[in-house]
Order: C-alpha cells, then sequence, then structure tokens
C-alpha cells in the first residue's frame, strides 16, 4: 500500500512539473520537445489570394470533368488565414510582404529585407545557413526581383536590381535558379543583354566559388540531366527577364524548365545536404497575370505552381517524419472576383481555347495591337489564340474603342492600367465571358490562405499576421531572427 501510494504520489509531482513547464511556455511559442524538420519548403504564390487558388481548381474540375479534383495545396492537414498589410500602408507590395515572410518584420513597401530605418534584418535562409543546412532560391521571376531577394540581400530599393544581385553571388545560397541573368553579367556578355554598367561577372565570380552554372535556356536539357555527387552548389538562369507565362511555355514551346522542374532539381540537390536543407520556392508571375487581369494566364500559373508544391509533396511522402512544406501567398492582387453582378456561376469553359498570355503576347508582344495596324487580322489573331469568336456587338465595340485611343495615340490613363488598352479590352471581355471580374490592377489588402504539412504544421494555423509565419517557422527550426548587428 505504501508503495503504491508513494508512486501515485511521484506520479502525480511529474505530471505537476510537466504540466507548470509547458505552461511557462511563451504564448505561441514552439515546445523544445517539437520534432524539428530536416527538410522544409516554403512556397511563396506571389499574388495568391484565395480567388486564386479557388479558381484554378474550379478549372480543373471542368477540364477534367471531375467535381472531386483537389490543387494539391489545398489537401493540407492544416490551413490558416494571413493579414498582409507592410510597416507604411494597408496595401503591401512584395518586397515588405516577402520581408515579413522571410525575416518576420513588418517594413516600408519597396524596402528588402530591412526596417523603415534601414535596419538589415536577418532571414529564414541566412539563420538556416548558420545552422549548416543547405539553402535554396527558386522563382518564375527574375532571382533578383523581389520576393527571392529579401531572403538574400539587404537594400533599401527594390529596384536597385544590380546590387541585389551582387550580395546573392555572395550570399553563399547553394541551389538558385530562375530568370534574370541580365544582372549578373557583364555589357560584353555574348550570350544575351546586361543590365549591369560596373563591368563584373558575377556568375564567374560564383563559378570561381565553386558554382556549377546553367545559364540561358540552351542549357536547360543540361541542367535537367545534372546529378549531384555530393554537397554542391549550383545556378541556373535560364532568362535574361522573367520566366514564360506556363500558358506560354506550353504553347510557344520554350525550352526553359517549369516550375516544377526547378523544384524537383532542388530537391535532388539540396537533398544531398547531411543537415536538411531550407528553400524557398516563388511562383511569382500569378501576380503579373493578375496585375494585367490575364485570369488564363493566372490559372496556369497557379496550376503550374501547384505542380511544384507536389514534387515536394511526393518528396514528403518518401519522408514524412522529417519534412514540412509551408504554402503562402505574399498578397493577393487584381481583387479578383469569381462572379459579378447576378451571375452565380462560372463558365471556365471559355478559356480552354486560350494559348497565350494576355499580359505578355497581347500586351507587350507579338499579338500586340499597335497604331494602324489591321483590325480584321486582329480580330482573327484573337479568335484564334484566345477563342474570341463569335463576339457581340457590345465586345466588338469595346474592342474597337480601345483600338481608336491606340490609333489616335490618346492618353489611356487610368483607364486601362497603363497596359495596352485593346490588350485589357479583349482580356475583360474574356474575363466576363466566364464569370469572372477584377476591380484592380494593383494589388489589394484581403487577406490570403496558406496551408502546411508534415512536422510541426500545427504551428502555421489559424488567423495570424505575415510576420507570424516566419516568427514561427524560426521557433520550430531554433533560428534566431533580429536585425544585425
Amino acid at each position: 500500500m505504501r508503495r503504491r501510494n508513494f508512486l501515485c504520489r511521484t506520479a502525480i509531482l511529474m505530471l505537476l512539473v510537466l504540466f507548470t513547464a509547458v505552461c511557462a511556455l511563451p504564448v505561441g511559442s514552439v515546445s523544445a520537445a517539437a520534432d524539428v524538420p530536416k527538410y522544409v519548403f516554403y512556397f511563396i504564390g506571389d499574388g495568391l489570394g484565395a480567388s486564386q487558388r479557388q479558381v484554378a481548381e474550379f478549372y480543373m474540375q471542368e477540364k477534367k470533368d471531375d467535381p472531386t479534383f483537389k490543387l494539391t495545396m489545398n489537401t493540407f492537414d492544416v490551413a490558416g488565414i494571413n493579414t498582409t498589410h507592410s510597416a507604411d500602408t494597408l496595401v503591401t507590395d512584395s518586397a515588405a510582404a516577402g520581408t515579413a515572410l522571410a525575416a518576420g518584420y513588418k517594413t516600408n513597401n519597396g524596402m528588402i529585407a530591412m526596417l523603415p530605418d534601414k535596419t538589415k534584418v536577418k532571414t529564414l535562409i541566412e539563420a538556416a545557413e548558420e545552422k549548416g543546412m543547405g539553402t535554396g532560391l527558386i522563382s518564375t521571376t527574375r532571382l533578383t526581383h523581389a520576393t527571392p531577394a529579401v531572403f538574400a540581400a539587404h537594400n533599401e530599393s527594390r529596384g536597385n536590381e544590380n546590387e541585389i544581385a551582387v550580395e546573392m553571388a555572395a550570399s553563399g545560397v547553394d541551389f538558385i535558379a530562375g530568370g534574370g541573368y541580365r544582372h549578373f553579367v557583364p555589357q560584353n556578355w555574348t550570350a544575351g543583354k546586361s543590365k549591369r554598367e560596373d563591368g563584373r561577372d558575377l556568375l564567374w565570380e560564383m563559378k570561381t566559388n565553386g558554382y556549377n552554372m546553367f545559364v540561358s535556356e540552351n542549357d536547360t536539357q543540361r541542367f535537367l540531366d545534372y546529378t549531384p555527387k555530393g554537397e554542391e552548389k549550383l545556378i541556373g538562369l535560364f532568362t535574361n527577364s522573367h520566366m514564360p507565362y506556363e500558358v506560354d511555355r506550353v504553347n510557344e514551346g520554350s525550352k526553359v524548365p517549369s516550375l516544377a522542374q526547378l523544384t524537383q532539381k532542388g530537391i535532388e540537390v539540396l537533398s544531398k545536404y547531411d543537415d536538411g536543407f531550407f528553400v524557398m520556392i516563388e511562383s511569382g508571375r500569378i501576380d503579373h497575370a493578375c496585375h494585367a487581369n490575364d485570369p488564363a494566364g493566372t490559372i496556369h500559373d497557379t496550376l503550374a505552381f501547384d505542380e511544384s508544391i507536389k514534387a515536394a509533396y511526393d518528396f514528403y511522402l518518401q519522408h514524412p517524419d522529417e519534412t514540412l512544406i509551408v504554402v503562402v501567398g505574399d498578397h493577393e492582387t487584381g481583387g479578383m472576383g469569381l462572379g459579378f453582378g447576378k451571375n452565380y456561376f462560372l463558365k471556365l469553359e471559355e478559356l480552354f481555347d486560350v494559348k497565350a498570355s494576355f499580359a505578355d503576347v497581347l500586351n507587350y508582344g507579338s499579338g500586340k495591337y499597335k497604331k494602324g495596324n489591321d483590325r480584321n487580322a486582329y480580330f482573327t489573331y484573337i479568335a484564334e489564340n484566345f477563342g474570341l469568336d463569335n463576339l457581340t456587338e457590345d465586345e466588338k465595340n469595346r474592342i474597337v474603342k480601345a483600338m481608336d485611343i491606340v490609333d489616335q495615340e490618346i492618353d489611356p490613363g487610368s483607364t486601362y492600367g497603363g497596359y495596352n488598352p485593346v490588350a485589357m479590352a479583349a482580356t475583360h471581355v474574356i474575363s466576363e465571358r466566364a464569370n469572372l471580374y477584377w476591380t484592380t490592377y494593383a494589388h489589394s489588402a484581403t487577406s490570403i490562405p496558406m496551408s502546411a504539412i508534415g512536422v510541426g504544421a500545427g504551428n502555421f494555423g489559424g488567423y495570424k499576421d505575415n510576420t507570424e509565419i516566419a516568427k514561427a517557422m524560426a521557433a520550430l527550426m531554433g533560428f534566431e531572427l533580429g536585425p544585425i548587428q
């Protein structure tokens, strides 16, 4: 009886000690006993709000005639919603939002991993490097663009991309892949145009520091065939500026890798690191498509983003006790609405015949309407490439009005967001055919969804500010974030 009482008292005492220790943890902290993931995927969809995730899923349900189809990112165990405001405005830009997601601090729009007073702040990538982990940055934008930049550079302006490239080249990030070699090569570089004026060849500097280099789309196959033998460094820059929109990459026969292929190669390289890895993967052109109110461009880049998430998820299935995947957006773009007026149904089949982006092809590229162009030829072109046949009288008149603006060289002002008026008239016609509507050519302030799966995923759910995502990640991983002295 005495032994039984002693054991009961001992058990109660142990429970009280454990309860006291747990209660002593700060709110929002991660228990020291929690498992720490060895492999971390941090996915950021630029401009990816709830509407973008939803419409891409609806599109595939229509395309596959399968109402049960789900995007991989929409199947994860943990879900949440994040606020996105910056330090100086309700509507954030990607630099301020990226800084919040990368370092856990609010800053002013346009600033790269710096506080408003220009104090530098440590990022998750930099903290992972301190822990000896392999690190990676992947994007469909220029690698010097705002979101990838905030993880590996510190600058008062996102526009200083040449300076950002210098920092990125010296950052020690082990796997870097995406677009934008123009900020890494000198003016006399023979394979493409440069934006540098200082004569530096950053790619050569990186090569001398042990990086395997893959530059321009001509290196794509060599990149895809590359097999790392150990802990190696790699940089792949496949385009002069941004990577192409997915709808253009597929239909124009571009040789550049898909985001999923970049992700898969990143896994192959970084999984060789004994201490695990931390990789940030951005789908940056969702944002660009939404700025241009391009529904098909938005959907196809969101689907390509989800394919890259699936590559990570397949890796997670092989390492479920060591892997964490977190999917966030930095802000919503375009104020995308699903349904408008009294229309309660989407008609996404209207987008099935779209073969090119409005954002690049009709606005800047080969399909752009210019002063004096053959109008009948233009209508034939958009019928064949965008499914805009059988235009109603009202639809055609709207496009003709935009043609008049271009032919008369009238400044369209804010009416078309600074984009080509004819391209914007056409994209709004097809958007409305699909019962989609846009409220802005800029970002919006709406809260955005996140999802997560794997080791420690529960720390990211709920209603959080974007800064709390980085802080939760740091607490989970044992990283120290904060101002850099």
